[in-house]
């Protein structure tokens, strides 16, 4: 039997434990003992004195590209123009041989392994009707990095592309094949509605889930978000649904912003927010940025919502830093879009993205929850902003890493 004396828990992660001290609790963390096997939590008792650090559950990371990623020498920064970073990838993307492609993935999950993530969600480029070389990659790390991080995967096809009749249906056919969610670039599209029925179509037709980037500008007409809610409600769609970016949403009106966001919620629609790329990429590069492109966080958990963050580009084209610490991204998502107090936002990179992949495993940290954490040497919330405070010990199955 191990275990750790007098740590931090936020009151989010605990669930229906019991503790009188969990709901009334102002700093919204509760100290504790925690007895563990390397097959799980046994005991949790709460504890006196000094704080020695702050624990949460293994981070979960919903939205990456580790097939792409580590390139920015190669490709430069696209510094605040996405459609030249897109272009500069797609380049990229033709060349790359699938050793490449490999040692990217290999990288990725090392480091995120190394932060305490234990799953990813990543996006895969699939540009044309022809299965890309980097699929039998990713289906070679998924199975290898099984139960250290578990990996998802999704297609990622631009609107016009996916909506042809042709090629989206034999891209979706693969896309099933291979195991992998159906993605989605939507911004600005003409036809719009149409487009994305057709994309509804096919989710329907091979049962996929779906994942979209979507209206990732500072364009107030980009309505794709409220477009994607409106039609799974209209088609009564009953897979997941994910959307990303959503950075129109910041410039919009707050009115029509507040709808986009109740017809997530009522249509079922998921919302990630990527405060790293969007910062980046969004906004003026000829002076001081006043619009900053991430999106509504705040608003979103008023009317319901549970939104995540996540990582997204790492040192690529789109965003030419980071290194897969989804702790580094969670810091600056709560500075930028004043998230206060940080014990209620523990849930975007935890409990939220747990839920929408499917885990066997909420996050909870609770009797009979599984023997892993990430252990902090914050002895209050406030401390996990600075360096110093996201030290880390990670222990997995009981044992530290």
């Amino acid at each position: 039997m191990s275990i750790l004396e007098r740590v931090l828990v936020p009151t989010q992660l605990l669930g229906d434990s019991g503790w009188p001290t969990v709901t009334s609790d102002p700093t919204g963390l509760v100290l504790f003992d925690i007895e563990y096997t390397p097959q799980q939590i046994v005991s949790m008792q709460p504890a006196f004195g000094e704080p020695t650090g702050l624990v949460i559950s293994p981070t979960v990371d919903i939205h990456t590209h580790i097939d792409k990623a580590f390139v920015v020498d190669e490709v430069g920064p696209a510094e605040g123009n996405l459609f030249s970073a897109i272009d500069r990838m797609r380049e990229c993307h033709e060349r790359s041989t699938s050793d490449e492609i490999e040692q990217r993935m290999e990288n990725s999950l090392r480091l995120a392994y190394q932060a305490g993530t234990r799953a990813m969600r990543t996006h895969l480029d699939w540009p044309t009707a022809d299965c890309p070389r980097s699929i039998a990659v990713f289906q070679s790390k998924r199975e290898a990095w099984l139960g250290r991080v578990d990996l998802q995967g999704v297609s990622l096809t631009s609107l016009d592309i996916l909506a042809n009749p042709v090629i989206g249906d034999q891209i979706a056919s693969q896309v099933e094949q291979a195991g992998l969610i159906l993605g989605c670039f939507v911004y600005r599209n003409s036809d719009l509605t149409r487009k994305l029925q057709a994309v509804f179509e096919l989710a329907k037709r091979y049962r996929l889930a779906l994942d979209f980037h979507v209206d990732e500008g500072l364009d107030d007409d980009a309505v794709g978000l409220w477009a994607i809610a409106s039609l799974k409600s209209v088609n009564q769609f009953d897979g997941s649904v994910v959307c990303s970016h959503a950075c129109s949403l910041s410039v919009q009106d707050d009115q029509q912003a507040i709808d986009t966001l109740r017809a997530c919620v009522d249509s079922g629609v998921e919302l990630i927010s990527l405060p790293t790329t969007n910062l980046y990429l969004q906004g003026d590069w000829q002076g001081t940025p006043i619009e900053r492109g991430i999106t509504r966080l705040k608003e979103a958990r008023i009317v319901g919502l549970h939104p995540c963050m996540a990582t997204d580009n790492v040192q690529d084209a789109f965003y030419p830093y980071g290194d897969y610490d989804l702790m580094a991204t969670f810091s600056l998502g709560l500075l930028a879009a004043h998230l206060s107090p940080i014990h209620r936002w523990f849930d975007t990179i935890t409990l939220n993205p747990a839920r929408i992949m499917g885990l066997s495993w909420d996050g909870l940290i609770a009797p009979g929850s599984p023997a892993d954490f990430m252990v902090f040497e914050a002895k209050r919330g406030g401390d996990l902003m600075t360096d110093a405070g996201r030290r880390r010990k990670i222990i997995r199955r009981g044992v530290p890493l």
